[in-house]
């Protein structure tokens, strides 16, 4: 299989996943206009291109030469999972087409931002993923790898968002706050097995 098309469904399968950047853009797609949705989801795919970029070129690297930088993904990351999981519980959404459609853009490229960057999930599995390109394939085969690994992306949250627009009539206020409620009990638990985590390692890495 060429180098392009391997990136390509390696990218799919890191991307796919139901996780707080999928949730973020099912959000987008259903409660929003889907011009503004399909902007909310090329800001998503900035910062999910660039975290690819930086695993691809060096943090991987990083996070295996700093055990503290490790460490603090873990408790720093897990704390705002949880913290992002407890504000899906607490939330009432709204399937008013009128609501949020005039959001500010810096203030939805900051939660695009801690959806992906202050992600653990991301960081983790990016590393390991995008970052094993380049150590395993150096040169050109590594970066058309990437590239495939960036178009994986693009095609993912603009289908999702087509996707989910198309057929959001189908969806109500009760069916959205189901979805908020499942959605925020997986990451709340999720936050706090990156926590359990990090108190199981740090005793190991540190040397406590």
């Amino acid at each position: 299989m060429p180098p392009y098309l391997q990136g390509l469904a390696i990218g799919l399968a890191y991307v796919a996943p139901i996780g707080m950047q999928n949730l973020f853009v099912i959000n987008a797609a259903l409660t929003q206009p889907r011009r503004r949705a399909l902007a909310i989801a090329l800001i998503v795919i900035f910062f999910d291109v660039a975290l690819a970029l930086a695993c691809f070129f060096g943090a991987g690297a990083l996070m295996a030469r700093f055990t503290l930088l490790r460490l603090l993904v873990l408790l720093v990351g897990g704390g705002i999972v949880v913290w992002i999981g407890v504000g899906l519980l607490r939330d009432k959404p709204d399937m008013d087409r009128q609501a949020d459609v005039n959001l500010p853009l810096p203030q939805i490229a900051a939660k695009a931002f801690v959806v992906t960057w202050i992600n653990p999930q991301a960081l983790i599995d990016g590393t390991m993923l995008i970052g094993g390109f380049r150590a395993s394939n150096p040169g050109p085969v590594g970066l058309q790898m990437l590239l495939g690994a960036n178009t994986a992306s693009v095609l993912w949250f603009f289908g999702v968002t087509v996707l989910i627009s198309c057929f959001s009539a189908r969806f109500n206020h009760r069916t959205l706050r189901i979805i908020n409620i499942v959605c925020g009990c997986v990451i709340v638990l999720y936050g706090c097995k990156l926590i359990v985590q990090f108190f199981q390692l740090a005793p190991v890495l540190l040397g406590w």
